[in-house]
């Protein structure tokens, strides 16, 4: 809050006891300016949520002679103008350089990669460049806000890309909805980026879209949502199985929610040895007795999951499993579900801001605990993979992000935490681990160029 109030002895005590009656916590106070008269200061004070805010703002605004002159929300000032910016490799400061840049040099560059179209990997930005798309329908835990409200997320996810990848990010949120329109519309700009990030977009429209993308592009489309989320949670279950000194192939995992994270999640862990996966939707357990009211994709999880033909609900699925992994919605599982689990279970709560079940309950009945959110240990965090995944893709020019390249990915993630340093609240390694986007994009490359998908072998 920007204050201005009388120069007195004793004004500034008013103030701050007004916010500590009303719970809020005072942070900066900076003199903006001062006279013999009047004095103007910068507050900051940290509340729980916009109610709270309110109720402060309106407490201070009660104060005799006291005027409240701005309110702020340091969120909002950090989003002004956006988050990111396009800026020059090379400074336009001569006429040489102007006309090396554009015309009349730039002719000589288009007319080569005219006659030669793959240098433009090379003598453009294409190399080195992911369009971030969207079109708003699932947009964190907020639901289908819309492409323009999806535009802060896509900023950020480019920010995180240039940031621990190096790479330059654009976010793309399309006015469109049809699936086919997401696909004629990418394809038709894909020109220009070397690799194609898919984020935000509902089930079951996006695996349609993802596929038909992969179809006609020859570049890497990834849907983020789907599998970096798989990419992760196959990382810290692969460090689990190490701390317990286990087998994926032995374990019965539970899987709450069919949508774009809970399916990809099903594929890398069956492709990585699972045997014995049960998903739940909210209508309980995903089986081939629901066959008729299942879509594509739903179907395709009764098939290929399931193999003791349970049926139920989530609850009845995790009798006596070893693993519980929510990518559904708060509240999904309670305490006396996880004692039904198997001894030492993993519990990976990811729904956020608020997951499955709170880290605090699931504690006492869980050896390993993990979830979605920033302020417990164990975060299922993307940044571990998509940035790694992405600069390995683009180092070798890959034409696709296949399985062998995900696997790499999760396992170059898990080996990243050395086997003295694992312990139960420490399987996931930190987003700020420089090295992990290091060791992902090698695994990564080397992975592409294994299975034949590299345009560049070096």
């Amino acid at each position: 809050m920007r204050l201005n109030y009388p120069n007195g002895i004793g004004m500034f005590a008013r103030i701050a006891q007004v916010i500590g009656k009303h719970d809020g916590d005072l942070g900066g106070i900076d003199i903006v300016s001062a006279d013999n008269k009047t004095m103007t200061r910068d507050v900051t004070v940290r509340a729980r949520d916009q109610d709270h805010v309110h109720e402060i703002v309106l407490a201070v605004r009660g104060i005799d002679k006291v005027k409240v002159v701005n309110v702020s929300d340091r969120i909002f000032l950090l989003h002004l103008g956006g988050k990111i910016a396009i800026q020059n490799k090379v400074p336009v400061t001569t006429r040489d350089t102007l006309s090396m840049a554009y015309t009349p040099g730039v002719a000589r560059v288009s007319l080569a990669i005219a006659e030669e179209r793959k240098r433009a990997w090379q003598l453009t930005i294409k190399g080195n460049s992911v369009a971030v798309v969207s079109d708003g329908t699932a947009v964190l835990g907020l639901g289908d806000i819309g492409p323009e409200a999806a535009m802060p997320v896509m900023e950020g996810k480019a920010m995180l890309f240039k940031e621990f990848g190096g790479i330059d990010a654009y976010p793309i949120c399309l006015n469109t909805k049809e699936p086919d329109e997401i696909v004629a519309a990418v394809s038709a700009f894909a020109v220009g980026f070397g690799g194609i990030n898919l984020e935000d977009i509902s089930a079951p429209r996006c695996f349609e879209i993802e596929e038909k993308l992969q179809q006609r592009l020859d570049i890497p489309v990834f849907h983020d949502d789907q599998h970096g989320t798989a990419v992760v949670v196959l990382a810290a279950l692969l460090n689990a199985v190490r701390l317990t000194r286990q087998k994926i192939s032995r374990l019965r995992i539970v899987i709450s929610g069919a949508g774009a994270a809970g399916t990809a999640i099903t594929k890398i862990l069956l492709t990585a040895g699972a045997t014995d996966i049960v998903v739940c939707d909210r209508q309980g357990i995903v089986s081939q007795h629901r066959a008729g009211d299942l879509n594509p994709s739903k179907l395709w999880l009764a098939t290929h999951t399931n193999p003791r033909a349970m049926k139920g609900t989530l609850e009845d699925a995790l009798k006596r499993a070893d693993v519980f992994i929510g990518v559904s919605g708060p509240g999904t599982v309670d305490a006396r579900a996880l004692e039904r689990m198997a001894s030492k279970p993993f519990v990976f709560a990811l729904a956020n801001p608020i997951p499955e079940i709170m880290p605090e309950e699931a504690a006492g009945k869980a050896y390993i605990v993990a979830t979605g959110r920033s302020d417990y240990p164990n975060q299922i965090n993307n940044v571990l993979a998509f940035p790694g995944i992405f600069r390995g893709a683009l180092n070798v020019r890959a034409r696709e992000i296949n399985e062998a390249m995900k696997l790499a990915a999760a396992r170059a993630i898990a080996s990243s935490i050395p086997p003295r340093q694992l312990n139960p609240e420490y399987i996931v390694p930190s987003v700020f681990n420089r090295e992990v986007v290091q060791q992902v994009a090698a695994a990564v490359q080397a992975a592409a160029i294994k299975t034949g998908v590299a345009r560049k072998k070096r």
